[in-house]
């Protein structure tokens, strides 16, 4: 299989080395996404387009190629192609014929042509020609340029013939790697793993900053959406996860300051705290899901008093946009069914809730707090590569697993739901549930209690993990199925 990479079309305008800069970088991704499914891959070219070829024929690799090089930031899109030298008129036709034939009976059509080189014909000329051997012997009912039901698609490249099959969509934006490192504050709902999205979109590397208010349910929650962004859209790049334990900054807040000014309160201890991991990992810039006025933390007053607390530049990608916006955007990522499962750890609720802070006002109440505290939750810190954070996670978890499952027992397969549909779990006799991990915690309680339940996913870490914190929450009736 043959794919033709179009770069995002902003690239296409820098200069000359910043564009080659820009191409270099997204072949290597491409390399380093596409390496797994295909060592042997071939990628190829430094100006405005990448080939990509891989020798590998068996359907479910090539389909997964596909998908992977439709997330790769970088990309406007694909075509896959199969390549000829470029012949006469008459061969170009022929080769089209072989190609479209069986499409055309009956249907109304249109060749295109794109060109590049010197030639001594226009993409013009071969259009015509090709178009009228085509509907003499492929018994097409006629030709429209406007809305032709079928395409014929090519694109001559100095001798080379590129017949076109199909053209997939990419992401668009830049490389990743090709810009400078951002750290994302990430809470696990709708805004903050959109937000991440655009900032990975735009060729920015996105390094995860969490602040635990919620335990080690919230974490792991949290944990697998920002390994499920990373894993999608970019893998091409080592990042970390950041996880700053934060009960006992909340807890000193709660305490000491008054119940209108919480909440900027803690937005600008996280932002201080942020900082200083940044400023650690010599990254220049914080990134927050934050939306204009959404919540009262985030009318324009409050979000210039939280700002004060850092001279980093916060980044805010959504500042603009509409929930519903965000939410439309979660789902077509794939983070809403993570999002939607999230428990809210908004940490401070005021009953009512300034939102025209004032900053000598803030400063006061900060002056009653202890930052001692907040340096012990920096000093007990965790910084995990995204890669491993999930498996260092399950690493001293003891679980008791079961190798064979019994007419009896329940099966929950926890799995993603792509990788859960594409490689169904089938027992006979044993009854087997899909329950994806992120809903686990929320909906188990909706389970039959007097039931015995398995939980299974592939490598038996996330399965470990969610079992344990069951186990902990007080449901006696769960254990892990592994199968020998």
């Amino acid at each position: 299989m043959k794919l033709i990479v179009k770069v995002f079309p902003e690239i296409t305008i820098k200069s000359r080395p910043v564009r080659k800069h820009f191409i270099r970088q997204l072949a290597k991704n491409i390399r380093s996404v596409l390496r797994e499914l295909d060592p042997q891959l071939l990628v190829s070219g430094v100006w405005d387009n990448l080939e990509v070829e891989t020798r590998i024929s068996e359907p479910k690799t090539l389909q997964a190629i596909i998908e992977r090089l439709g997330c790769i930031p970088g990309i406007t899109h694909f075509l896959q192609v199969d390549e000829y030298p470029l012949g006469d008129f008459d061969d170009v036709a022929e080769k089209c014929k072989s190609h479209f034939a069986d499409r055309l009976q009956g249907k109304i059509f249109a060749v295109r042509c794109k060109r590049a080189g010197k030639h001594a014909f226009s993409s013009v000329d071969i259009e015509r020609h090709v178009g009228s051997q085509l509907r003499q012997q492929c018994g097409a009912a006629g030709i429209d340029l406007k809305k032709p039901e079928v395409e014929v698609r090519m694109e001559i490249r100095d001798q080379r013939l590129f017949v076109i099959h199909s053209q997939h969509e990419g992401m668009g934006g830049y490389p990743l790697g090709s810009l400078e490192q951002t750290l994302v504050l990430m809470s696990g709902g709708f805004d903050s793993t959109v937000a991440a999205y655009q900032m990975m979109r735009r060729g920015l590397v996105t390094h995860f900053c969490f602040f635990n208010l919620g335990g080690r349910a919230h974490e792991l929650g949290v944990m697998e959406v920002a390994h499920y962004l990373w894993e999608k859209f970019g893998s091409s790049q080592r990042v970390l996860f950041v996880s700053v334990p934060f009960e006992e900054v909340l807890g000193e807040i709660i305490g000491k300051v008054d119940n209108s000014q919480m909440g900027v309160i803690l937005k600008r201890m996280m932002l201080r705290a942020a900082t200083r991991m940044a400023e650690q990992l010599q990254i220049n810039a914080l990134v927050t899901g934050e939306a204009i006025s959404q919540v009262s933390s985030q009318t324009l007053p409050n979000l210039s008093v939280i700002d004060a607390a850092t001279d980093m530049l916060v980044l805010r990608p959504l500042i603009a946009s509409h929930k519903q916006d965000i939410i439309d955007t979660a789902y077509a990522i794939g983070t809403a069914e993570f999002a939607k499962h999230m428990q809210e750890y908004c940490g401070v609720i005021s009953v009512n809730p300034t939102t025209r802070a004032k900053k000598d006002r803030i400063e006061y109440e900060e002056r009653q707090f202890d930052m001692a505290i907040l340096e012990r939750a920096l000093e007990r810190a965790t910084l995990l590569p995204i890669d491993k954070v999930i498996d260092e996670l399950g690493k001293d978890v003891k679980v008791e697993e079961v190798s064979e499952a019994l007419a009896s027992h329940v099966i929950i397969d926890i799995r993603h739901p792509d990788n859960a549909e594409e490689q169904p779990l089938e027992l006979p006799g044993i009854e087997v549930q899909t329950l994806p991990f992120y809903a686990l915690n929320s909906r188990f309680k909706e389970l039959d209690a007097t039931r015995q339940y398995l939980l299974y996913c592939d490598k038996g870490v996330m399965s470990r993990l969610h079992a344990h914190h069951l186990l902990s929450e007080g449901y006696a009736n769960v254990r892990v199925y592994r199968p020998a």
